[in-house]
């Protein structure tokens, strides 16, 4: 778009001054021609004439007030004739037309961050099901929020859903206008627009599930009749569609008269002059001799939120199918209550974006009968294999290539549109749904691959798998913990599925948890460990906490206030009173948290890397955002502070290392460090002048903090996952290939020791800087001498050790000598004497533990990927303990 006709939009809108893109084509000639899907009728070859599809570019563009200044999301694939709405919207307005890749579309947190975080996007014209894959979290904080760049959102394709439901998506404040959009590709593309009106979306009527189609577009013809072929102006009929202009040729039609009327196939009601949407025409069935609709159904249950039926009934009696159907008998007549109620992960969906019912009611059969891909997996070693099979056929790898608990896709040659290949086998051969599938198979190892479609197979009915879920190591039975509850959750369901059911309803349950926090206390060598308090981050946290301590924050005579500060998967920040676990700001940044933080010389600032490629700069105090610096990729690297210049130096998986000046807010200097992104942190030694960064590609820098000159490289074949260490005399970093690996100063390989598993911990020096503690796959904990690399001892902790080890004196806890704490990814926390490595205490938490704990005096802090923050302490009670429960 030029500036001159922007000025020349601006300064005229009226009609008859739009583009003219139907005097720009012939009106006979063809615009364009697609085939239909089939989803809704027989498959059909569609040529569609300018004169047909120009009509609805116009008229929607003037309802929807384009403007040069609108972005427009191209959500519809190009097979799908909605994208030729899209297109010509933004294109005949002289606004923006954002295209997003494919893969991008298949992970929602990421395409809300491009759409309203990086483009602000204003018009989204999207299926009812692909907005809801957003979740409700997201739809209010981004989607919908008070804030939002959306000003129109428009629904169709599919049923609309009900204005309860679009009220509990809004954040309260959002102006976004939301319009129903309804048409067939035989008469493209839209003929009818309902605009929802403020008093209808904060309506309390909860009776009204249905929403109007609206009013015929322009040059659109709508009529209804009923099976005789009567016009219908009151009561139930199917849907014609037509006009002088909207005609369009239908396989082999070389003509067709002016003013035709296609039949839809959807069955309508007629009341007061306004159609509403019963369903399909072939999904009108007949039950106990009355006619059931039943897409009408599916609407009344997309209204249904679990969030209206007592969550605490349904966790503590299983009996959530009873609830679910005595929710839907009293909304329902009799004939119209369904039997059984199937609990899917999250709905699949067509190439165009719509529910897949044929894959809907095969993930039924398999349920029902027992498929073939369950009966095969047996347990879970069959499923590693199975997933390690399609691993090795996409990227081409042999048979024999080993594929280990730590593999990436993506650095085991992968790319994304591999990925989305996986994604897909992974569905139709296992017969899983998971909207967060991919994200999983682009961002983690294949350990979490395999544990994320474990667990979403376990939400299916327990009596159709064989595959039993795993139970923790060393964990002691519980009866109310979350796993158990989940198989009496899935259990009631599949009792009710059992029987052949005359009505279906399928529930996603992507939402769904229940949040169950059981910590057991233990007691070793003398101490005791219990929970002092707990904070939800609503997603996994992985990040590790970072503590301000400010010491006479209360005044001269006043104790120090010590604040924790962590990120996590809900993109969520919290900052939290250490003492009292309160929390005392929360910010919700663009994408998942999965840096740790850092404070910035001036002790005012928390510095934090995104996934969404950002370095926040947030204010300790408030939270408050005084500088975002963006880098080219995903920021997992903990950024690391220059105490004598206040330079902030922090990582990006773009590749280059950053030089950060938060008071000037500017970049001072950046690097590349060759192959491979940062995943670690860097390292400084302050004295030397040396900074310190590791590689995915295998190599170590030495660089000039000051100017980011390239002092020395170390190159190794495998990746660093973890983070370098340093002290006077050396440096210390652990290597996949399961060496714990130690440096001179000026590169040289001073010793090395081996493990028997990759070391994605972190080394931890001991204050006296003799000794360095690291923690490996193996389950392991080695200390070591950091002069020859002897050890001094190890433990065997009851799982994998990810996160890294934290030392720190023990006389707080009255104990003489140094502590080690550790987490081990079962949940198991540890504390060992730094002397000897003997077990002092342990306490299991309710959720894998890839954060690595951090001490201050009595405290103990953790993330959790239960979604928790913990905080523990030692006790000095001797009672007998039973273990502790929050049910949230």
């Amino acid at each position: 778009k030029t500036a001159d006709f922007k000025d020349h939009y601006k300064n005229d809108k009226s009609p008859q001054n739009y583009i003219s893109l139907a005097e720009s084509a012939h009106q006979g000639a063809l615009a364009y021609v697609l085939h239909t899907s089939g989803t809704t009728g027989l498959p059909k070859t569609v040529r569609v004439p300018h004169k047909c599809i120009v009509p609805n570019i116009q008229h929607l563009r003037s309802l929807f007030q384009m403007t040069p200044d609108d972005v427009v999301f191209l959500a519809s694939p190009l097979t799908f004739d909605p994208s030729v709405v899209e297109i010509f919207l933004a294109l005949s307005s002289g606004a923006r037309l954002l295209i997003v890749p494919t893969v991008i579309k298949k992970m929602p947190n990421r395409l809300a961050h491009v759409l309203f975080n990086k483009h602000n996007t204003t018009v989204l014209q999207v299926t009812p099901t692909l907005l809801g894959r957003f979740g409700r979290r997201v739809l209010q904080e981004q989607v919908l929020s008070a804030s939002s760049s959306l000003r129109v959102l428009a629904l169709g394709g599919e049923p609309c859903p009900s204005p309860g439901l679009l009220r509990s998506w809004r954040q309260q404040g959002n102006c976004t206008q939301i319009y129903n959009i309804y048409g067939i590709t035989e008469v493209s593309c839209w003929a009818c627009c309902y605009h929802f009106s403020e008093s209808l979306l904060h309506s309390t009527d909860l009776t009204e599930a249905s929403v109007p189609l609206g009013s015929p577009l322009m040059d659109t013809t709508v009529g209804v009749r009923d099976e005789e072929g009567r016009v219908v102006t009151q009561g139930e009929g199917q849907v014609f569609i037509g006009g002088m202009d909207r005609v369009c040729l239908l396989d082999d039609e070389v003509t067709v008269a002016p003013g035709t009327m296609r039949s839809t196939g959807d069955w309508v009601r007629v009341r007061d002059t306004q159609l509403y949407y019963l369903g399909r025409r072939d999904r009108l069935v007949k039950r106990h001799g009355q006619r059931l609709h039943l897409d009408t159904l599916q609407q009344v249950r997309s209204g249904l939120s679990l969030g209206n039926v007592a969550q605490e009934d349904i966790f503590t009696s299983a009996q959530a199918s009873k609830a679910v159907l005595h929710r839907l008998s009293q909304i329902l007549s009799r004939h119209s209550v369904p039997d059984a109620v199937v609990l899917v992960p999250s709905l699949p969906l067509s190439p165009h974006g719509k529910v897949s019912m044929e894959e809907l009611m095969n993930i039924y059969q398999r349920q029902r009968a027992g498929s073939e891909s369950n009966d095969a997996l047996g347990d879970m070693e069959t499923l590693r294999e199975r997933l390690q099979s399609m691993w090795r056929e996409i990227l081409g790898q042999p048979e024999d290539a080993a594929i280990q608990e730590d593999s990436n896709f993506l650095f085991s040659g992968g790319d994304s549109l591999q990925a989305l290949r996986y994604c897909d086998e992974i569905t139709t051969a296992l017969g899983v749904s998971s909207s967060g599938l991919l994200e999983v198979i682009l961002d983690r190892p294949f350990a979490d691959v395999l544990h994320h479609v474990a667990t979403v197979m376990r939400t299916l009915p327990s009596e159709h798998s064989r595959m039993a879920p795993p139970v923790p190591k060393k964990r002691p039975a519980d009866p109310l913990c979350s796993s158990q509850l989940k198989r009496q959750l899935t259990g009631t369901f599949s009792t009710a599925a059992a029987q052949r059911p005359q009505g279906l309803v399928v529930l996603e349950i992507n939402e769904l948890s229940a949040k169950t926090v059981p910590a057991h206390l233990r007691e070793a060598g003398g101490l005791r460990l219990k929970v002092k308090w707990e904070s939800d981050t609503g997603r996994c946290v992985d990040a590790s906490p970072v503590l301000l301590v400010q010491k006479g924050a209360d005044g001269p005579s006043g104790s120090p206030r010590a604040t924790v500060f962590i990120g996590s998967h809900s993109n969520r920040m919290q900052a939290l009173d250490l003492t009292t676990g309160r929390l005392l700001w929360e910010r919700v940044l663009g994408d998942r948290i999965e840096s740790s933080s850092a404070i910035t010389r001036c002790g005012r600032l928390v510095v934090v890397g995104c996934y969404d490629g950002m370095v926040y700069f947030l204010c300790v105090d408030s939270g408050e955002t005084q500088w975002v610096f963006e880098t080219g990729d995903t920021v997992k690297s903990c950024p690391s502070v220059d105490l004598l210049t206040g330079l902030v130096m922090v990582g990006s998986h773009d590749g280059h290392i950053y030089a950060l000046d938060p008071q000037a807010r500017q970049c001072v200097w950046k690097h590349s460090c060759g192959s491979g992104a940062l995943f670690s942190s860097p390292c400084l030694h302050t004295l030397r002048r040396h900074l310190y960064v590791a590689t995915l590609g295998g190599n170590i820098l030495c660089l000039n903090p000051d100017t980011g000159t390239v002092l020395w490289t170390y190159s190794r074949k495998t990746p660093f996952f973890s983070s370098p260490s340093c002290s006077s005399g050396h440096i210390v970093i652990g290597s996949v290939d399961g060496n714990i690996c130690c440096l001179s100063h000026t590169g040289e390989m001073r010793w090395q020791y081996e493990t028997k598993g990759p070391v994605f911990s972190s080394p931890c020096t001991t204050p006296d800087r003799r000794r360095v503690v690291c923690g490996s796959h193996d389950g392991c904990v080695y200390c070591l001498d950091c002069s020859d690399g002897s050890l001094a001892w190890s433990y065997q902790s009851p799982s994998r050790v990810y996160s890294s080890p934290c030392v720190f004196e023990g006389s707080s806890w009255g104990m003489e000598g140094t502590l080690v704490a550790l987490a081990s990814t079962d949940g198991t926390l540890c504390v060992l004497d730094g002397q000897d490595g003997t077990l002092r205490a342990s306490l299991s938490l309710p959720g894998e533990l890839f954060s690595s704990p951090v001490a201050w005096e009595r405290s103990l802090v953790v993330g959790c990927r239960n979604d928790f923050v913990y905080c523990v302490e030692p006790t000095e009670e001797r009672e007998q303990l039973i273990p502790q429960m929050t049910c949230v």
